[in-house]
């Protein structure tokens, strides 16, 4: 079920996710770099995963001053094994005592090219960082969601119906894959404590658009910074109401410059 709400993400999150741990993978992405953010503000202890240590760094040192300590945790997603994930479920678990809510920001996206001249290792990559990477770090980090009173899976998708199209390859390929994973992790954790739900942001100005239109003007769309409060949303208590859903929230034109 896709859902497709007005101006419903509230201005106002502060505490939302008070006392929660929530880990961040794509931390170093616009849109991670933002949800992370939102998330300190809103009174998250925030993990952030990532593979360019220098910029996580620079993202610790900004939640410093934001709300309560954050972590780094650095992984590669295109080479990490299950053990690593489990790995880090522990070290999360050892360091923190709980897990509350995971976002998956991470994506992994080369450019538009025809299949019949992708790069296969390229082709098979996007399939893993976007979809199986997201199945790994899940799965093995199931067990500490499931102690939360209120945990909380959220994927960020990219419409399929735009980008399972000629010469997105991989990327375009995963995305129906990971609306796939969603429709049944949710179905399989109906009935428990954790909640499975994707945000699917409009247009967004990041760098992975402007592989794909590099001909457009800057501040044809919003900043990925506009829909951080839907991902606080989402993973707060009242992102209940969407809950097996693909939420796209409506952001105002005045998002676009900040």
């Amino acid at each position: 079920m896709n859902a497709t709400l007005g101006n419903a993400v509230s201005s106002s999150n502060a505490d939302a996710l008070a006392e929660r741990v929530i880990l961040i993978t794509g931390a170093n992405g616009a849109l991670g770099d933002a949800a992370a953010r939102a998330c300190a503000r809103a009174g998250a202890t925030v993990v952030l995963l990532g593979r360019r240590v220098p910029k996580l760094q620079r993202l610790h040192d900004a939640l410093l001053a934001i709300g309560p300590q954050p972590a780094i945790y650095p992984l590669d997603l295109l080479g990490a094994t299950p053990a690593d994930y489990a790995e880090m479920a522990m070290r999360i678990d050892d360091e923190f005592g709980r897990l509350d809510g995971v976002l998956h920001a991470a994506a992994e996206f080369q450019g538009l090219t025809p299949l019949q001249n992708t790069d296969p290792s390229e082709f098979v990559n996007a399939l893993h960082v976007n979809v199986g990477a997201p199945f790994l770090l899940t799965q093995a980090c199931l067990p500490l969601l499931r102690r939360a009173p209120d945990g909380a899976i959220v994927f960020v998708m990219d419409d399929p119906q735009r980008v399972g199209r000629a010469y997105w390859g991989g990327y375009g390929v995963a995305k129906f894959a990971l609306e796939g994973l969603l429709r049944v992790l949710s179905d399989e954790l109906e009935n428990s404590s954790i909640r499975v739900s994707a945000l699917q942001p409009g247009p967004m100005q990041t760098p992975l658009r402007t592989k794909a239109f590099m001909t457009e003007a800057p501040g044809t769309w919003p900043q990925a910074s506009a829909y951080a409060d839907a991902c606080v949303h989402l993973l707060s208590a009242a992102g209940i109401a969407q809950r097996g859903t693909i939420w796209t929230p409506d952001v105002a034109a005045a998002d676009r410059t900040q």
